[in-house]
C-alpha cells in the first residue's frame, strides 16, 4: 500500500533518508541534499507518499508536479527493503501520479557518486538528459517519457 505521509512521519521520514543516504556521505565528501531537506513541509505540502507492507514502513517517495513533468526529489528505500522491488514500486506509483495528472514525463536527478542509481534508473526506462554542477553537487539528471 503506497499512502500519503502523515504530520507525526517527519522523523521516520528524516530516519530513512538518512540511512537511505548516509552511505554515500564517503563517497560524496558531504551530506547529500535529500538528508539536508525540509520533510516536515514536503509532507505538509503533501509531496511525501510512503510504501507499507504489513504495517511495516519500507520506503518513500517524495514527488512533486511541475508544468510538463512530475519532479522525484527524493526516493529512500529502508535498508532492510532494500533490492526487494521497493524502490521500483514507488517509482511506478509515480508513473501512475503523472499519468493522472496529465503530465508526460518523470525527472529527477541523482549524484555523479550515487554509481548504483546510475545504473537503477536507466533499468526502468529513464534516460540520461544532462549533468552538471548545481549547489555545489555533480548531479546528473534523468527523464522517462510515459507513453
Amino acid at each position: 500500500m503506497i499512502r500519503p505521509a502523515r504530520a507525526d512521519e517527519a522523523a521516520w521520514v528524516a530516519d530513512t533518508v538518512d540511512a537511505a543516504f548516509g552511505a554515500y556521505i564517503p563517497r560524496m565528501g558531504r551530506k547529500p541534499a535529500t538528508m539536508t531537506a525540509d520533510h516536515a513541509a514536503n509532507i505538509a505540502a503533501g509531496e511525501v507518499h510512503i510504501l507499507e507492507q504489513e504495517g511495516e514502513r519500507l520506503g518513500l517517495i517524495v514527488q512533486r508536479p511541475k508544468t510538463d513533468h512530475l519532479f522525484i526529489d527524493i526516493l529512500a528505500v529502508a535498508p532492510r527493503a532494500q533490492h526487494h522491488g521497493v524502490g521500483r514500486a514507488l517509482l511506478g506509483f509515480a508513473e501512475a501520479e503523472a499519468k493522472r495528472l496529465g503530465l508526460p514525463a518523470l525527472q529527477l536527478y541523482t549524484h555523479v557518486k550515487m554509481t548504483e542509481a546510475l545504473r537503477f534508473y536507466p533499468a526502468l526506462g529513464f534516460r540520461q538528459t544532462g549533468a552538471k554542477q548545481e549547489d555545489g553537487f555533480d548531479r546528473v539528471y534523468f527523464e522517462k517519457r510515459l507513453g
